[in-house]
Order: C-alpha cells, then sequence, then structure tokens
C-alpha cells in the first residue's frame, strides 16, 4: 500500500488591509479577525457540501425505485461489443472504457481544482493554501449514477476493524446503485468483455448479482471479521491504527467522497506529490492526481485519484483490472498512462485497487 506520514504546522502573518475576500466578509457583516492578523496555513474556508434530496428515496426496496433509461435505448448507435484487439489487450480494453465514459465530467465546465504547490511524500508542511475543489457544478450530484454512489458513502464506520453493521435500508441502496450502473455503456461493456472471457454469466442479473458480491460482501482485516468491504476501502477509505497507537488513512481513492469530505470540513488537501517527470506539474485540466491529505485529523501521506470520472467507469475499469490482470496493470486510459494496482483478498476479493500515474 502507498506509505504514510504526519504533518502539522502554521503561522500568522500580519496584514495592512484585508484582502479582497475579508472585505467582503466584514462588509456582508461575517466575523473576521479585528487584529489585523491574516490566518495562513489553518483551517481553510469550506464550501457547503451537496446533499441530493432524493438520497433518501434509494433506500426504499429496489423494485419501488425509478431509475433511467436503458443506454442501448438512448444510444442506438454506439457498441458497447469488445473488439478482437480490445480482448487481446487489457490496455485497449481501459482506453474503450474510457472512450465509454459519458458522464464524464469536463474540467473548468463541471468543476474547477486548483492543485496549490507541489511536494515529496516525506514532506510534511501543508503546501495548499486552498481547497483542492474550489467548486463543482450545482447538477453533478444529482446524476444519476453520481446520486446513487454518494448515498452509499455514509453507510461505513471508517475506522478499521469495527464490525460494520449493514442494515436493510444499506443493502437496498447496493442493489440500487447496481441496477442503474449496469444500464451504463462501461457496465455494459465490462460484461460483454468478462462473458467472451468466461468470467462472467450471460444473464445480466447473474452479472449484477457478481458485482454486489464484489464490491460490496464484508470480509474481515487486521484478524477482524465483518469490517471491510472492497468498496469501503477503495471509495470511502478506512482509518486503521498502526502499533504504537499511531493511526494512517488506507484506501480513499475516489474524488467525490474526497469533494464531499472536503466541503464538510474532514479533509484537509495538503498539496500534490510531484509527478516523476519533472516540468509536468497538474493543473485545474489534470484529471489523475497523486495528492498528499489528512482526514479527520489522520494523514494520507499519498494518495492517487483519478477526478471527474464517473463511478460506473471507475468501477467497471477496478473490475476489469481485478480479473483479466494482475498486481500491476500498466494501461493507457485517455491521456494518462497509469499502473492500475490491483490487491487481492486471496483469490476472489478485491483488497485494494488505485491508479499510479506512470507519466
Amino acid at each position: 500500500y502507498q506509505g504514510e506520514d504526519r504533518s502539522d504546522g502554521g503561522s500568522r502573518l500580519p496584514q495592512q488591509q484585508a484582502p479582497a475576500h475579508r472585505r467582503q466578509q466584514q462588509e456582508e457583516g461575517e466575523e473576521t479577525n479585528d487584529e489585523g492578523w491574516e490566518t495562513v496555513g489553518e483551517k481553510k474556508q469550506h464550501g457547503r457540501p451537496q446533499q441530493c434530496e432524493a438520497w433518501n428515496a434509494y433506500k426504499r426496496p429496489p423494485s419501488e425505485q425509478e431509475y433511467s433509461e436503458d443506454f442501448g435505448q438512448i444510444h442506438h448507435g454506439l457498441n458497447v461489443e469488445p473488439t478482437r484487439e480490445e480482448l487481446n489487450s487489457l490496455t485497449e480494453a481501459c482506453s474503450r472504457l474510457w472512450e465509454l465514459d459519458m458522464n464524464r465530467l469536463v474540467p473548468g465546465k463541471d468543476y474547477r481544482i486548483e492543485c496549490g504547490e507541489g511536494k515529496k511524500v516525506y514532506q510534511k508542511d501543508d503546501m495548499a493554501s486552498e481547497n483542492l475543489f474550489s467548486w463543482l457544478g450545482d447538477d453533478v450530484l444529482t446524476k444519476p449514477t453520481y446520486s446513487r454512489f454518494c448515498a452509499l458513502l455514509d453507510n461505513y464506520n471508517p475506522h478499521q476493524g469495527y464490525k460494520e453493521v449493514v442494515t436493510q435500508q444499506d443493502k437496498h441502496e447496493e442493489a440500487a446503485f447496481i441496477e442503474e450502473i449496469a444500464r451504463t455503456a462501461p457496465i455494459k461493456y465490462l460484461h460483454r468483455y468478462l462473458v467472451l472471457k468466461g468470467v462472467a454469466s450471460q444473464d445480466y442479473d447473474d452479472f449484477k448479482a457478481m458485482l454486489t458480491s464484489l464490491w460490496f460482501n464484508l470480509y474481515g482485516r487486521c484478524g477482524n471479521s465483518s469490517c471491510s468491504s472492497a468498496f469501503e476501502h477503495v471509495f470511502v477509505g478506512e482509518i486503521k491504527e498502526q502499533r504504537q497507537g499511531e493511526t494512517e488513512v488506507s484506501g480513499f481513492h475516489n474524488w467525490i467522497q474526497f469533494y464531499l469530505e472536503e466541503a464538510k470540513g474532514n479533509v484537509d488537501y495538503q498539496g500534490y506529490i510531484f509527478p516523476r517527470r519533472r516540468g509536468e506539474s497538474p493543473d485545474s485540466e489534470t484529471q489523475l492526481l497523486t495528492v498528499q491529505f489528512e482526514w479527520h485529523g489522520v494523514l494520507k501521506s499519498v494518495s492517487s485519484s483519478l477526478i471527474g470520472v464517473s463511478p460506473e467507469f471507475e468501477l467497471a475499469l477496478y473490475t476489469l483490472c481485478f480479473f483479466m490482470g494482475g498486481e500491476d496493470n500498466r494501461v493507457d486510459i485517455g491521456p494518462y498512462t497509469v499502473n492500475v494496482k490491483c490487491y487481492r483478498m486471496g483469490n476472489n476479493k478485491i483488497g485494494s485497487v488505485f491508479p499510479i500515474a506512470e507519466n
């Protein structure tokens, strides 16, 4: 797994005149520091997290819920059948998945990130004066697959080792999420690929059950039973205790979870990790980012995430690499060459899976 480190610190600088954003706060009657000091390196300003009213409706039995139109009924001309080249090449298949991700967001149009300053993994200073996400379009989290994904994120205890309690409502949300993404192009392509490789059943309901089991079935970590799942680890994140009482963040490789937790004030973005090649620093257009952050005050010294991709794309990509690849899967995804790192728990469970930038 990716390494961890610790970070703290902060300083205060005198100022002669309040900056524009602070003057605006004063005019609007917000609380300010009357001593003329500007806080640097302490808590950043956080936006209000977006929550859709629809999320509560996902707790109903899946058969009572409404879903999007099936992809095949909307896009008659788009083919989701794998080619011979794609069946013989995992990187070709991953590139095709990227092309089929119609719900992927557009940087600058749907959201904006501020990467701040770069750092090396072992550096402890907070190099980001702002949040990673400066804004997200109001309609983004209302997209059906995004909205159902968000509804799953509060179903888990982030502290690794505590037995998870799965309610009937949680199961409804899981089933409804799988049903929603199963109507999209990336998941339909994944199904056809795994069928042709002899991994999945031709029956689509059986395939959906396989996805549910792979991602949501609970398993044990560190000697504790039923305390984790592939979905929780990869997309939500976990906080685990090390020896001598130290803690570290494990997993947490999803940009939507990052955005929501940052908006709540639970995540403190600390800066991006310098890329392997000099002169190729990330910017607001970057959709593969390696960062450092704190979650609930616990440091994640290095974490890679795809930014702006849809939940269905990410789940399809990681599932494909789990079944068809090994621990290291060097593939091309759009403009990026990545190593999709895949760790197994036994032979049939995802321990962790995440992208590492290769260029």
